[in-house]
């Protein structure tokens, strides 16, 4: 089974480069050398399995790797009666990691398309946010990844993205401030162009259209 998840390469990786994961063993090696490193003995009773319910859980919250955007995208209805309007799929709930201190972010998503001639399952908008939401990232990054693979793929006249979060990194360590939140917003094709359309999107996410 090592040898096997050895092989295995990550396709989508941020960069776009084929990574090879390490085996079930490095990563629990691993794993006690951080344990180490904390002061703690990795051999002690209630630690032993750590290292690999750390593997295993790794393995969840860093699944977005293995799935792919345009998949969860790939079908869409066109029998939508004519329907041309905003489609907002909003507090979307979401745990991301920070790239950069891997600690948690946890937020919320609204994500809003202006279809043309076709619309995607709701659940799919909710899909994608969570595909980009488990791998290592930037906050900033997330927004246009999310907006980027819904335009790319319906090629709708326009997607607004808007994110929430607080970061770990801020709140555990650092200057330590709990409670603040940071907010990032992208817009494509008609919301991009045309302020009002951005103006309706954020009314509506913030409940007062």
């Amino acid at each position: 089974m090592d040898a096997v998840i050895k092989q295995a390469a990550v396709p989508s990786s941020q960069s776009g480069k084929t990574v090879e994961r390490p085996s079930q063993a490095e990563v629990e090696a691993a794993v006690r050398t951080l344990i180490r490193w904390t002061g703690d003995d990795p051999d002690r009773e209630g630690l032993l399995d750590t290292p690999k319910r750390v593997a295993k859980a790794y393995r969840e919250m860093f699944g977005g790797y293995d799935r792919s955007p345009a998949e969860e995208l790939g079908r869409t209805f066109e029998e939508v009666a004519g329907y041309d309007d905003l489609v907002l799929v909003k507090d979307i709930s979401f745990h991301s990691h920070c790239e950069h201190h891997m600690v948690p972010i946890i937020g919320k998503a609204h994500v809003g398309y202006l279809p043309d001639g076709k619309v995607v399952g709701l659940s799919k908008i909710a899909r994608v946010v969570d595909i980009f939401a488990q791998r290592l990232q930037t906050q900033e990054a997330m927004t246009a990844q999310i907006a980027g693979a819904i335009q790319e793929t319906l090629n709708p006249r326009g997607v607004a993205v808007m994110i929430e979060a607080e970061h770990m990194c801020i709140a555990m360590r650092g200057i330590r401030k709990q409670g603040s939140t940071t907010l990032t917003s992208t817009f494509t094709g008609a919301f991009r162009d045309n302020p009002e359309e951005q103006v309706r999107f954020i009314s509506m996410v913030r409940g007062a259209a």
